[in-house]
């Protein structure tokens, strides 16, 4: 360490945005930190002044560290330090990723007294703290009638800022804050058209996360057009919400569109939420491109630290699906949650003028006049000359001809574009109504819109067939039948096509994403100031929307480690990851296994453990445990990486995949190995388990000893998992991976954890 002025500094972690600032961690002891930063930062700058402009923030609860603006040549000179653990940038790479959704995950009685079991009480008095775009407190979702007193434990504030004042915070709503420092460093002064300099919630992205965890019961809900009615209610209604606007729009063509998020900003947010005394983080936002190493990752590093402070963080796993490995925010202290589908569907059948009906799927308010059939054209037979060839399907900005599609139905494929923008581009145009197609990566996963003109999306089968009949017939035509929302639809759930997959990309010997939750066509609240499109052009508004993606999936994983908390606060958070985790189920609604939407049936590079069960995961029986310690020995094996001033790395610390995690996963078995897990009995009394093992194709797994008897809530046993190749393996199965599983049962409980065989 190197001493300034009597006080020891130990640098930990640099963050380099755009060419300029960096953020360095440090440990400060015998002096003001405040004034030691300066002192630090001066030591690059030539006067106490230039210092003072350069910083950011100052982290003080979880991260001992501060942002500032350097140069790269100051920013290279400090990072070459010795005291310097590791430097990344800070560069926006971060964006954004209910009325039915909470009856499907199992809590059918969610709207009255009761409704969990003992001990649950709703969320009551749980902090959970929203790192997203703001809130719109208005909304009834976020009444404080009937709550009680703000606990006494929170000690955040409420910011005040444009359109948002100290009484925009109550009882639900205990407090708020924004960060934008970071983003205005790189993007300039926010352009408040299109963005709230407060916690206030433009976009409406935070809105709806926001209620979906812990929104209160409001009857009469429905979205646009009168679809999904019903009572909503966020999954733990009585928990006290803290807001931490951290997500802003990009300068550029669609600000209402695309938001960023940088890692100063939200490191600053997770370590005032700490402090501020949440008990749950919810962050809805993930990297886009090629995930970053751990100690690059202000996400993780946030975590971790929140996590040492008993701050359980779920994130959303990301929307690059089909893909393999594409799936985010992959550190094993985070919970990384998946998206899939619920059991009801927005039918509006298509009648072709061939009388064959197609079944297709929409929100939109706007109906076409009852049986009046129109035109119908294909896209690509109606663009203007000059047209891109590979994107005439795509109905993309002024590409259509008026001439050739007013007055019709004008069938348009998902893809290039904006879904809405292309329902914009066909009003522009004078077309009649819009169907849109699913291309085959989608398959029969249909997300909906409110459109702003007539219309219906349909899937990839539905649309060949309509394709087939356009090309077929001399004067194609159509009308569209009257929408309406249909429940207990089957199969259900059916995993989201877009929801990012693994492997993990960093360290394939953790599995993510770790569960799947309700994601897609998820009705929750909204902001008032931005329509239902969210496009310029659009000025309808509406208090509840419906949207999709992993983004809506994190909330409901947040809601369900709020009801834990409530129920067992004295809990780890490794403990809640393993309840939820291990009490996930891999099959739908039916009994048949969870499928892709393109038919295929999913795995756990798909799904994780499974499909979330919020009762279950009340009581789970076992869970897998780990510490801090645990987490810094990972990252040591995992990428070489010293995440802690205060602990260096062993010359041989364990393998990653002897993390002590509630899934197994093994990359690049020929032979064999043996994996170790120890579980910690939670129930209320002495119990048996035995085991019970599904086989990998190809592999044989044995568990020793294959029982486990405990006496006392409390006591931990450990056991082996030996995992070897038989030898059975095809050829065809290079680079795929093999699922099985191991379930521990005493009769009541199941203990379920998925077992992975990577081949390389």
């Amino acid at each position: 360490m190197r001493m300034i002025h009597g006080a020891a500094v130990h640098c930990s972690y640099i963050h380099l945005s755009s060419s300029t600032f960096a953020v360095c961690c440090l440990l400060i002891m015998d002096t003001s930190k405040s004034q030691l930063i300066i002192q630090t930062l001066s030591l690059w700058f030539t006067s106490e002044e230039e210092a003072r402009a350069s910083l950011l923030y100052s982290y003080k609860h979880t991260l001992n560290g501060f942002a500032a603006l350097l140069s790269e040549e100051e920013a290279t000179k400090l990072s070459e330090r010795t005291e310097v653990v590791s430097t990344f940038r800070s560069d926006g790479r971060w964006s954004p990723h209910t009325t039915r959704s909470w009856e499907f995950v199992g809590l059918e009685e969610g709207l009255s007294q009761g409704w969990l079991p003992s001990g649950a009480h709703a969320g009551e008095n749980v902090i959970v703290g929203m790192l997203d775009s703001g809130i719109w407190p208005e909304s009834r979702s976020f009444s404080d009638e009937g709550l009680g007193p703000v606990p006494a434990r929170w000690k955040g504030v409420c910011q005040e800022g444009d359109s948002f004042n100290s009484s925009s915070c109550n009882r639900k709503v205990i407090g708020a804050r924004y960060y934008l420092k970071a983003y205005e460093a790189h993007n300039g002064r926010l352009n408040t058209t299109y963005a709230y300099r407060s916690p206030r919630d433009h976009d409406g992205h935070g809105t709806h996360t926001a209620s979906t965890v812990a929104g209160r019961t409001v009857p009469g809900v429905a979205a646009l057009g009168g679809f999904a009615a019903g009572t909503a209610s966020g999954g733990a209604p009585l928990a006290r919400l803290a807001i931490y606007k951290v997500c802003w729009p990009i300068p550029g063509p669609n600000p209402n569109i695309e938001n960023t998020c940088f890692d100063a900003d939200m490191l600053a947010a997770m370590d005032d939420a700490v402090g501020d005394g949440v008990d749950v983080m919810s962050v809805s936002i993930g990297s886009n491109g090629k995930p970053p190493r751990l100690p690059d990752d202000g996400v993780a590093m946030g975590a971790l630290h929140a996590a040492r402070r008993g701050v359980v963080v779920v994130c959303s796993g990301g929307n690059s699906g089909p893909a393999p490995a594409t799936v985010s925010n992959l550190a094993p202290w985070i919970l990384t949650v998946g998206a899939s589908s619920i059991d009801r569907s927005f039918n509006s059948p298509i009648r072709l003028g061939n009388g064959m009906v197609i079944m297709g799927q929409t929100v939109t308010p706007y109906q076409l006049p009852a049986n009046r059939t129109y035109p119908m054209v294909y896209a690509a037979h109606a663009v203007v000359p000059g047209t891109p060839a590979n994107v005439t399907n795509q109905c993309l900005p002024n590409s259509l001809s008026p001439k050739k599609v007013r007055g019709k139905i004008v069938v348009c494929l998902r893809g290039s574009g904006l879904r809405v923008g292309k329902g914009l581009e066909v009003k522009r145009a004078g077309g009649a109504a819009i169907v849109l197609g699913n291309p085959p990566m989608y398959g029969s996963e249909v997300p909906v819109d409110a459109h702003v003109l007539p219309g219906t999306a349909v899937s990839m089968a539905g649309v060949n067939t309509i394709l087939k009949y356009i090309n077929s017939s001399a004067n194609p035509t159509a009308y569209l039948d009257r929408s309406r929302t249909v429940v207990d639809v089957k199969p259900s759930p059916v995993m989201a096509q877009f929801s990012s997959r693994g492997p993990n990309a960093l360290e394939p010997s953790i599995l993510k994403p770790d569960v799947t939750a309700p994601g897609l066509n998820i009705l929750a609240a909204w902001s008032e100031a931005s329509s239902p499109t969210k496009l310029d052009g659009d000025d309808r508004v509406v208090k509840y929307n419906i949207i999709s993606g992993t983004s809506m999936s994190c909330p409901h994983v947040s809601a369900t480690a709020v009801l834990l908390k409530s129920a067992h606060p004295d809990w780890s958070t490794a403990a809640f990851r393993s309840a939820i985790m291990t009490t996930a189920t891999a099959y739908n609604a039916e009994g048949g296994p969870i499928m892709n939407a393109d038919g295929t049936v999913a795995g756990p590079m798909d799904y994780g453990s499974g499909h979330i069960r919020p009762r279950h995961a009340l009581d789970p029986g076992l869970v897998y445990d780990a510490s801090f310690q645990d987490y810094l020995l990972y990252a040591c094996a995992s990428e070489g990486a010293q995440l802690d001033h205060s602990f260096p790395c062993p010359a041989s610390p364990p393998r990653p995949h002897e993390l002590n995690y509630p899934s197994v996963a093994i990359h690049g078995l020929n032979g064999s190995t043996t994996v170790h897990r120890t579980v910690t009995n939670v129930g209320e009394h002495g119990a048996r388990y035995s085991v019970a093992v599904v086989e990998p194709m190809g592999f044989s797994v044995k568990v020793s000893p294959t029982s486990l008897a405990f006496a006392r809530t409390g006591e931990k046993k450990s056991f082996t998992i030996k995992i070897a190749a038989t030898g059975k393996r095809s050829r065809r199965l290079k680079m795929k991976y093999l699922a099985g599983s191991y379930t521990w049962s005493d009769g009541v409980h199941a203990v379920r954890s998925p077992v992975v065989v990577l081949v390389a």
